[in-house]
């Protein structure tokens, strides 16, 4: 949804022209009203707004009788007061009735802007503070936009309305997590629950960009620009116009470009190499990494700037060891996806324990493979423990399974059986590389051969 805004200010010129800007800039639920009783009567007839922009002296009723009337009428109201030089007395007046800000005429956009996007990251907290109270689960606005998230933990629910009230906003979205937690499909639904839903949305791995081509990536370049650019071509900025940028693994984007990005966040503007004409940024920017970035910059790795620029909102997103109530519920998709017969009932009651008592080190993507391999192995019958690749057995204890209960020893797979089965699990996902296999385990060549060679492998 567009955040809805409202100016009242009793100079056209200046409404004209304020409404043409925040246009420009993604705001296009802009309502402008020259007289201060009409825009009064929008909160008398209840009608939602989220940032009122008020100017202070209007004939007829001044901005700091509306600005009471707004906070009676309708509290969650951000208002943001425009003042002249010789104003702002009154505008402390109105800090101290409830405003969120006042800005000074002649008013800058960007400062404007900036302001807006804080006082609607205010009204979300203040929603999200809200949210943790209640003690209901809380109903999504936009279920389809989060369909792809599997999930009935009550974490999880909240952290996904959390992020629906962020996509209301335009500010920028910072998403932590351990590999495999599902980063890039929150961002999918936060776009998709979005007024940019119908526009792009275009995930680019960070660490993948050429440090030589990052700017004709980024920025796209003209013809001629630079040795072998025979012809235009769009960056990623003109390429997602109006929609919102995917900026996965942020956290290995070298220092020497974090510069240029937070240019490009600070100034919402660009030049495509070969040009000297500017264009405008009309994206949202969420980014993601598994790294942590506060340390990171500690390490001086990552730039403080960026960071509180990229983090206008942060969303950390639990491992799956954190919400295994969700764990029957996802290894019943993943068997649809893996096009197999078998039912949920179908599972042995000791790989259940095992799955339990696992670690998953690469959460959700982990279970999907682990899935597949078990579907694979059992052609759609009984799924048992000999079905589950070596490494989920070797990462857990019997301790861990039974809870200190004595194991049927029909459960119990020998040592050398659970060796064998890592061994051979790690070869193949290696492609049969002995050299990278031998790595992984830690082990010498000359050992893994013998290994190898005890198990019928060449």
């Amino acid at each position: 949804m567009q955040s809805r805004i409202l100016i009242v200010d009793d100079e056209i010129d200046f409404l004209e022209s304020l409404e043409r800007g925040l246009s420009l800039v993604g705001f296009r639920n802009v309502r402008t009203f020259n007289d201060p009783r009409n825009a009064a009567d929008i909160f008398y007839r209840k009608e939602p707004v989220d940032i009122a922009l008020l100017d202070i002296s209007m004939p007829g009723m001044s901005g700091v009788e509306l600005l009471d009337m707004i906070k009676t009428t309708s509290p969650t109201t951000e208002c943001i007061m425009i003042t002249a030089l010789d104003e702002a007395r009154s505008a402390v007046t109105c800090l101290q009735k409830g405003a969120f800000d006042y800005r000074i005429k002649p008013i800058e956009l960007d400062d404007l802007v900036d302001v807006i996007y804080k006082a609607l990251e205010k009204k979300n907290l203040l929603a999200i503070q809200y949210l943790g109270k209640q003690k209901t689960l809380p109903v999504l606005n936009h279920p389809d936009a989060f369909s792809a998230i599997i999930t009935r933990s009550p974490m999880m629910q909240r952290l996904m309305k959390e992020a629906e009230l962020h996509a209301e906003s335009d500010v920028p979205i910072l998403i932590t997590g351990e590999t495999g937690t599902g980063k890039e499909l929150l961002a999918q639904a936060i776009h998709l629950a979005s007024s940019r839903a119908k526009k792009p949305f275009t995930p680019i791995n960070m660490s993948a960009l050429s440090p030589t081509l990052f700017e004709a990536e980024f920025y796209g370049h003209t013809k001629g620009a630079f040795t072998g650019a025979g012809q235009e071509r769009k960056g990623y900025l003109e390429e997602t116009a109006g929609g919102t940028l995917f900026l996965d693994e942020i956290g290995s984007l070298p220092l020497e470009f974090q510069g240029k990005l937070l240019r490009v966040l600070q100034e919402r503007q660009y030049y495509k190499l070969g040009s000297s004409r500017s264009r405008y940024v009309d994206v949202r920017f969420i980014a993601a990494t598994n790294v942590d970035l506060e340390k990171l910059q500690q390490e001086d790795g990552f730039r403080k700037d960026l960071f509180y620029r990229l983090c206008g909102a942060w969303l950390v997103l639990p491992p799956l060891r954190e919400r295994m109530d969700d764990l029957s519920l996802l290894i019943e998709r993943f068997l649809l996806d893996a096009g197999s017969t078998t039912r949920i009932q179908d599972i042995d009651s000791t790989v259940w324990d095992i799955l339990r008592a696992y670690s998953f080190p690469g959460n959700i993507r982990e279970l999907r493979s682990i899935v597949f391999h078990a579907a694979n192995l059992s052609r759609g019958g009984r799924i048992t423990v000999h079905h589950l690749p070596g490494y989920v057995l070797a990462g857990v204890s019997q301790t861990d399974i039974t809870g200190g209960r004595k194991p049927f020893s029909q459960t119990v797979l020998p040592l050398a059986e659970v060796e064998k089965r890592h061994i051979l699990d790690v070869y193949h996902q290696t492609g049969k590389n002995k050299f990278q296999t031998a790595h992984l385990l830690d082990v010498g060549l000359n050992t893994l051969r013998r290994k190898l060679k005890l198990y019928g492998v060449d």
